[in-house]
């Protein structure tokens, strides 16, 4: 049975073009995506927040991701900030301390919109206890629409973004064969104390609370679709025993941007992702060549 690796049709067509250098890649737009995190019942391990994407969105309809999204040219504002400085985010990243601030706005920004979790709080060592309510409701929708930025947003409401509480965990770079491109860093966060998950975006037609090996296995039977890295960033919380545990280890996680890679031998494409070789496909070249590569 095959496994639910999100592979869209018209990419062995797009993988045969870059080979034969016939496609122009696009620049990746930088991003941000959390995995949020929070225990189980009794001591079951953590449970991460997952959404589907609908299946009319233009780009990985369908599939499981977390909250995320594209960085806001105007999440480079400054915000009232606390936790590691922007140098040591930038080190972190791999950018510089201006491009780090708009990756974490980003990440905090959109963890809000599509789950209506705020990593933020009136003072550097407290957090907004609840996100309901209808005014809290109207912020989201002002940003999603972007008629107020994040940085206003903050100061509207005297609070200060807390760094602190997120992890980088992963860089993935969409692949040069793909129209959509984005150059997206993986956080980590566990869920604030009174906070709760709420379905506040029209991208996503679904949300879970899922417990990492079980999601795992879904997609193994083909049940889930995901992309490559939210399976791979999946994978690689199967051994912690608590949401702290996990956000604690993402320091040992490597963030060299994994992007794929796409080479012609012989009579076939061979597209596949350094680091992870569950993902490799191998494309036929010839003109009668199925759509659909094998893997492995």
């Amino acid at each position: 049975m095959a496994n639910g690796q999100w592979y869209p049709p018209e990419w062995p067509a797009r993988i045969r073009a870059l080979a034969s250098g016939e496609l122009t890649p696009a620049a990746p737009r930088r991003a941000a995506t959390v995995m949020l995190l929070r225990d189980g019942p009794d001591g079951t391990g953590p449970r991460v927040h997952m959404v589907r994407r609908r299946a009319s969105m233009a780009f990985a309809g369908g599939a499981y991701a977390y909250p995320g999204g594209g960085v806001d040219p105007r999440d480079d504002r400054p915000v009232r900030w606390a936790g590691p400085s922007l140098e040591s985010w930038g080190e972190r990243l791999g950018v510089s301390p201006a491009e780090a601030q708009a990756v974490v706005c980003a990440a905090v920004r959109e963890t809000f919109e599509e789950a209506g979790v705020l990593l933020a709080g009136p003072g550097p060592d407290s957090v907004v206890a609840d996100t309901t309510g209808e005014e809290w409701a109207a912020d989201r929708a002002a940003l999603e629409a972007h008629e107020l930025s994040f940085a206003d947003f903050l100061d509207r409401r005297g609070l200060v973004l807390r760094s602190d509480l997120l992890a980088a965990w992963a860089r993935w770079i969409t692949p040069e064969f793909e129209p959509r491109r984005y150059d997206t860093w993986f956080f980590a966060a566990v869920l604030p104390v009174g906070q709760v998950t709420v379905e506040t975006s029209g991208e996503a037609d679904r949300t879970e609370w899922a417990r990492p090996a079980d999601a795992a296995a879904r997609y193994d039977r083909g049940e889930l679709l995901m992309m490559p890295p939210t399976i791979a960033t999946l994978r690689a919380l199967l051994p912690y025993t608590s949401a702290a545990e996990a956000l604690a280890g993402a320091a040992d996680q490597d963030l060299t941007p994994v992007v794929a890679e796409a080479e012609l031998r012989g009579e076939e494409v061979v597209l596949t992702w350094p680091g992870h070789e569950e993902f490799t496909r191998h494309v036929p070249t010839g003109p009668r060549a199925p759509l659909e590569g094998r893997r492995s």
